[in-house]
């Protein structure tokens, strides 16, 4: 069989930069390949050239047979690209939209509205199918993109980060939509920020600095970590993992929600080790077992091996701690935040619906929600950007309805667009943000050092902030957002589409922050961060469905039981087990599929039955604690099943 896609010594060079360096790469028909790789190391740069949208400097590449320089006309006709920019048109209704690609792409009239309602049945789009673009949540949003790029029934489909942002009920139904693309034999190139995703692929790359470190199969590139992983739950993981990156031996403790992964070479050592001092400082925790590597893992420990300097991520690193001194205005000593029956309505829409809630000083408060569940809504009123129709609310003591000039004065906001301004240098920025909150003279140069610090910018200071990497940007906002040492950080998915190194070392400032008395409101849709806050608030069509620590989430408000199935080829057999009585749900998680069910006993045997049938031998079947993503997407179909 011959390659969908094809690269040779694919390069892309910017003057004294290599974005691409030497690519060689081949995707098969039927095949998802995922590029994976920090910000910066060339996942777009490779992305456009392969689709004919970038000229290389060097090395040829191949889509459908055809030569991406040559016969670029000829590449277009075969391939879907979707960039990580929607191309939709937002006064546009779905429909139409669906139809203006149709009309681009050459589609034949005749059987094209048929085939486009398919296309909406295939993506569960129809009853949306009169509403405006412009109206769509982001994953719907999404969703229609990969609609409009399928119309012309592509060889090849690029696909750039297209899950940033979305919510994890509308990741499940992306990825779906994808496997089910495999069978009409279309080859699948994405790149993607969420290591999970890359489990879910057929093979994987990891990119750095323009090169290809490791190809293979999940499982191939699991092979290269370097040493073993202990792994141990604890609700006082963060304290955990401080001790061992403090005391033990080993090669280092990486943090994931309330589980610390121990990297070692020496396991029986670590573990006696661990257990002592665990001991010695009386601190809880469940069973330390031993546990095969994710990507993750993998992904951060060759990327130390290769850069060392660029991929250290320490709390306690020069800078990263910012000098938060100032007390609560008002000495205010209550709760960072109340809420009581907050409502806001538009016209007749009922965007929030009496919520309530408060969050403690210093808590780490996790605000989760599907696209569109009223999250930004939420943040608006409680930084005084939007005034409440209904209910109270207080942010440091002051009231969400009549003080929102001394919220704003006094409180810390991220957005995810990260509201930075592109054509200042980082200086001219953190300068901008320091005249915005009233600093000067020898105070303003003394944060200023500090921000380029924590951002890691010092080489880069007089760049032009467009030219940062996502995860740069990111702290450099985080730097701007917090110049002013305020007490309460409001943070609006501010990891959407960074790489995991920069993602731990946001959360070793966050952390950092919080340690020191600084409340942190966050919103994120990457279910893995959500298990990294004290506590968590779920909200859905307006209401709060679900709140407390993430512990009592799975433990005591998630009703179903959780199996986790891994065999070969997971994802053909999802919709033979999804019809089983016993199994409610069926959804792929990581390299393998979570079966939502009641009767653990009843559905085993029936899973195992049904795998017998589809002539698969070998699979391991095992009730584990459900993850923040089974939470999140069993409450949303609770609510969903009882509202209608």
């Amino acid at each position: 069989m011959e390659p969908a896609i094809f690269a040779q010594g694919l390069t892309k060079r910017f003057q004294d930069l290599t974005a691409v360096d030497g690519l060689d790469l081949f995707v098969y028909p039927g095949e998802i390949f995922g590029l994976v790789g920090p910000d910066g190391a060339g996942k777009t740069t490779s992305l456009r050239m392969l689709g004919s949208i970038m000229e290389p400097t060097g090395g040829t590449a191949t889509i459908a047979g055809f030569d991406t320089l040559r016969e670029a006309s000829r590449v277009k006709d075969r391939l879907a690209y979707m960039s990580q920019r929607f191309g939709l048109y937002a006064d546009l209704t779905v429909w139409e939209n669906i139809n203006f690609y149709a009309d681009l792409y050459g589609v034949p009239t005749k059987g094209r509205a048929d085939h486009i309602d398919e296309l909406l049945d295939f993506s569960y789009m129809r009853p949306f199918k009169k509403r405006r673009a412009g109206d769509l949540s982001g994953g719907m949003k999404q969703k229609l993109q990969l609609v409009c790029a399928l119309v012309h029934t592509p060889k090849v489909l690029l696909l750039d980060e297209p899950t940033n942002g979305v919510d994890p009920v509308s990741r499940r139904d992306f990825w779906r939509i994808l496997y089910k693309l495999l069978h009409q034999d279309v080859a699948i190139l994405v790149s993607t920020a969420y290591l999970d995703e890359a489990e879910r692929c057929n093979r994987v790359g990891l990119l750095n600095q323009g090169k290809l470190l490791a190809v293979g199969t999940p499982s191939e590139v699991k092979k290269l970590m370097k040493g073993s992983i202990l792994s141990i739950r604890s609700p006082q993981a963060r304290q955990i993992s401080t001790l061992i990156c403090e005391h033990l031996d080993c090669r280092g403790a990486k943090l994931f929600g309330d589980t610390v992964h121990i990297v070692t070479d020496e396991v029986e050592k670590s573990l006696k080790q661990a257990r002592e001092l665990l001991a010695a400082y009386g601190i809880a925790y469940g069973e330390i077992r031993r546990q095969e590597p994710t990507l993750e893992d993998v992904f951060v420990s060759v990327l130390e091996e290769s850069h060392p300097d660029h991929t250290q991520v320490n709390g306690d690193a020069p800078g990263m701690e910012p000098a938060l001194t100032g007390l609560l205005p008002n000495n205010h000593a209550g709760n960072a935040v109340e809420v009581e029956h907050l409502t806001r309505r538009f016209g007749s829409f009922v965007a929030v619906n009496k919520v309530s809630f408060h969050v403690p000083k210093g808590e780490i408060f996790g605000f989760l929600g599907p696209n569109g569940a009223g999250k930004s809504t939420v943040i608006r009123m409680l930084c005084g950007v939007l005034e409440p129709s209904d209910g109270t609310g207080t942010v440091l003591g002051f009231d969400v309805g009549k003080q929102p000039e001394l919220i704003k004065a006094h409180i810390g906001y991220m957005s995810q667009k990260f509201s930075l301004y592109e054509d200042l240098t980082v200086e001219e920025n953190i300068d901008f943000y320091g005249g915005i909150y009233g600093l000067g003279g020898s105070h303003l140069e003394e944060r200023k050092a500090w921000a380029v610090d924590m951002a890691g910018l010092k080489e880069h200071r007089r760049s032009l902030t467009a030219l940062l990497s996502a995860g740069w940007k990111q702290r450099l906002a985080m730097a701007c957002a917090i110049l002013h040492e305020p007490p309460i950080i409001f943070l609006d998915e501010p990891t959407s589409g960074v790489d995991p190194v920069s993602r731990r070392r946001f959360w070793d400032l966050i952390y950092s922050m919080a340690d020191k008395g600084v409340t942190i409101f966050v919103t994120t849709h990457y279910m893995e961060e959500a298990e990294y806050c004290d506590r968590l608030a779920l909200i859905y069509r307006g209401n709060i469905v679900a709140l407390g620590t993430p512990a009592e989430l799975k433990t005591r408000i998630m009703k179903d039981r959780i199996l986790d199935i891994q065999c070969t080829d997971c994802q053909d057999i999802m919709e033979y087990l999804s019809s089983l009585p016993q199994v409610r749900e069926v959804a792929v998680f990581g390299a393998g599929l979570h079966a939502v069910v009641e009767d653990v006993e009843m559905a085993i045997r029936e899973i195992r039955q049904e795998l017998a049938r589809q002539g698969i031998q070998e699979a391991r079947i095992e009730e584990v604690l459900p993850s923040m993503e089974d939470v999140f997407v069993s409450l949303i179909e609770e609510v969903d099943r009882t509202q209608g």
